[in-house]
Order: C-alpha cells, then sequence, then structure tokens
C-alpha cells in the first residue's frame, strides 16, 4: 500500500431527517440515491462526484438529543472544495438565494472558507486553496 485511499463517504447523524433530507437536497440540488430503513437507523445517501454523504436518523431508543458542536469529540465540520475566491462568492449568493445564513468569507494563508451551519448546527464549510 503505496497511497492513502480517499474518502469514500461521510456519515452525519441527524436529529429530524424530515428537517434535514429537504434542506441537503436543495443545497446539494440533487436527490438522494439511497434511501433506507435498516432497523436502528434510517439513512438517505447523496453521492457527490465520487463521494457519498448520508444523513443517518437512530429510532427513539438510540437518539441522543442536543446540538451538534465542533467543541465536543466528533466531527468538526466537513468542508466543499472550490476552485477559488470567486467561487465561494458564488456559493455565498447561492446559499442566500436558499435562505441558508452564513458567515462571511474568511482569508488565510492557507485558502478562504465560507461557513454555514444545517438544521442541527453541523458546520460546514465551501473551502477554496490560496491563490
Amino acid at each position: 500500500m503505496n497511497e492513502f485511499p480517499p474518502v469514500g463517504h461521510v456519515v452525519l447523524t441527524v436529529k429530524d431527517l424530515s428537517v434535514s433530507v429537504p434542506w441537503y437536497q436543495r443545497l446539494f440540488g440533487s436527490t438522494p440515491v439511497l434511501d433506507e430503513d435498516t432497523g436502528p437507523f434510517h439513512h438517505t445517501v447523496f453521492a457527490l462526484g465520487s463521494v457519498l454523504v448520508s444523513l443517518h436518523g437512530f429510532v427513539p431508543d438510540l437518539r441522543q438529543d442536543g446540538p451538534a458542536s465542533e467543541f465536543r469529540p466528533g466531527i468538526d465540520h466537513l468542508a466543499f472544495q472550490v476552485s477559488g475566491r470567486g467561487e465561494l462568492e458564488t456559493w455565498a449568493a447561492k446559499l442566500d438565494d436558499l435562505g441558508i445564513e452564513h458567515g462571511k468569507i474568511v482569508d488565510a494563508h492557507y485558502g478562504s472558507g465560507l461557513a454555514f451551519r444545517d438544521p442541527d448546527n453541523i458546520q460546514l464549510e465551501f473551502f477554496a486553496p490560496p491563490g
């Protein structure tokens, strides 16, 4: 094994799939490729290129309430790579059109980011490399 394998999928546990699935459908501009109840959890999966983003909703016995936070162990944020700062500006306008609140574009020496949050407070970001 010479190279570490690429990311295949990301799973986000959400509080209410009936709220999160339509929100992500609007954000991604696509419909799920899989929507399945497994018993202990229901998952709805979106294909973003070669990466799958899965939303999981657990049965009430397994669910733990409370908003997501990057300050607790778990996911800090999920970033979507864009080509440059101009594309970040385009996404800021698109988020405005979708009614999704977001922060300002933040520039740093390692790149620029545009952060926003899903209905469960999970932090998402569009990220552009420097230059």
